[in-house]
C-alpha cells in the first residue's frame, strides 16, 4: 500500500493525457477543459476557490480565464461578498462546446471503466469519497496549524 498514492497519481495523469489529446481538436488545452469541467459543477464560483479546485495557483488560473474570456466562453463578475474578489460564470456561447467536450470525456470514461460491474463502480466511488473526506479533514487540521503559528 506504500505506492497507492503514486498509483492513483499515475492513473489521473494517464487519464488526463488521453482526454487532453482527444480534446485538442476542440481547441481545449488541459487547463481549459479542466476549468470548464469545474465551472459546469459550480457556475458562479469565486475565482480563488476555482483555482483551489482546479489545483493551480491564482496567477495560472487568471491566464486560463483570460483565454476563455477572450473566446467568449466565460465571464468574470464582481463578487457581491468581496469587493476585491471575482466570480466566474459560463456564458451561453460555451454550451455547444461543453456538449462536445462532455461527449469526449464520457467516451473516455466508458473506455477506462470498461469491464467493471455497477457494484464495483459503486464501491470504488464509495472508497474515493471516504479517502477524499479523510484528506479534507487532514487539510483542515493542517490549515488550523498554519493559523496558530
Amino acid at each position: 500500500m506504500k505506492t497507492l498514492g503514486m498509483a492513483l497519481a499515475s492513473l489521473v495523469r494517464q487519464w488526463r493525457l488521453i482526454n487532453d489529446e482527444r480534446l485538442k481538436p476542440l481547441g481545449l488545452t488541459q487547463s481549459r477543459w479542466i476549468t470548464l469541467t469545474h465551472l459546469q459543477q459550480e457556475d458562479g464560483i469565486q475565482q480563488h476557490r476555482l483555482a483551489r479546485r482546479v489545483g493551480v495557483e491564482s496567477p495560472s488560473l487568471v491566464r486560463t480565464l483570460d483565454g476563455l474570456e477572450q473566446l467568449g466562453l466565460v465571464e468574470r463578475r464582481p463578487c457581491a461578498d468581496d469587493r476585491r474578489g471575482k466570480t466566474v460564470h459560463l456564458t451561453p456561447a460555451v454550451q455547444p462546446l461543453l456538449a462536445e467536450m462532455d461527449a469526449v470525456l464520457d467516451h473516455t470514461r466508458q473506455q477506462v471503466l470498461h469491464g467493471l460491474s455497477e457494484a464495483e463502480l459503486a464501491e470504488l466511488e464509495r472508497m474515493v469519497r471516504h479517502i477524499s473526506a479523510n484528506l479534507q479533514t487532514i487539510g483542515e487540521q493542517l490549515g488550523g496549524k498554519k493559523e496558530k503559528q
